[in-house]
């Protein structure tokens, strides 16, 4: 399933592997008029500027989407990057919740770049402590949870399905970084979660010859915002 996830690429050669496409730029039909509108990897939007859109990157999302059982998949630079879009959906002020052994180059994002140059706070707690998790949640700032499980590398476990619940009755968005399980163990989205992220560096790729994260979530306004995000990196999300 995996394999065949976005093998009905728009492909006239017949290959049944999806080619590796290095354009950055594309030829359009009339001004305005991006090509290529019937490949299912454009999104039925065509092609124009690669950063906008790759046939290539197209087809790793749709893949990747199956994988996770997501509606939508969108693909960055890094794990880094695609958390990083995650946190341009929020606004300053805002608060976020996270889990205590969080991943150290995400930890490193969230308390030395992020709280000092964006203006969004974070509480970081152990998941396991729930009435600690509520009295959190209580405060108006938390519009975002971010857990990892299993975490990276003490390998801590949280159940996402609880948490979910918690999310849904504070009014917060769920993301889950769902690396170190991968699709193939673990669908965060199956058990409430509003977005995943992955650091496919890791097991998705699993080879160590590429450096690249998704998120993948179900709602498309959250998606709107994160492709917006993708291409341009400055914008903000209306709650969804």
């Amino acid at each position: 399933m995996y394999i065949h996830g976005a093998s009905d690429s728009f492909n006239p050669t017949g290959g049944v592997v999806p080619p590796i496409s290095l354009a950055t730029t594309f030829i359009q039909s009339t001004p305005g008029e991006p090509t290529s509108r019937g490949d299912p990897n454009s999104f039925q939007k065509g092609y124009e500027y690669s950063r906008t859109g790759n046939p290539t990157r197209g087809s790793f999302e749709r893949a990747v989407a199956v994988a996770e059982g997501a509606k939508h998949c969108i693909a960055f630079a890094s794990g880094s990057a695609g958390t990083s879009a995650v946190i341009h959906l929020l606004e300053h002020g805002d608060g976020v919740l996270c889990i205590d052994d969080v991943y150290g180059g995400t930890q490193r994002y969230f308390r030395r770049i992020v709280t000092d140059r964006m203006g969004i706070s974070f509480e970081f707690v152990d998941f396991r402590n729930e009435k600690l998790v509520r009295e959190k949640l209580g405060s108006q700032k938390i519009k975002l949870i971010w857990l990892e499980t299993p975490t990276n590398p003490t390998l801590k476990i949280t159940d996402i399905e609880s948490v979910a619940k918690m999310a849904s009755e504070y009014g917060c968005m769920l993301a889950v970084d769902n690396t170190f399980c991968s699709p193939y163990f673990q669908n965060p989205l199956q058990h409430g979660a509003n977005i995943v992220v992955h650091s496919v560096t890791k097991y998705i790729n699993g080879h160590s010859d590429v450096v690249m994260g998704v998120v993948c979530c179900n709602c498309d306004k959250i998606k709107d915002t994160l492709r917006f995000i993708q291409n341009g990196m400055s914008v903000k999300c209306e709650q969804f």
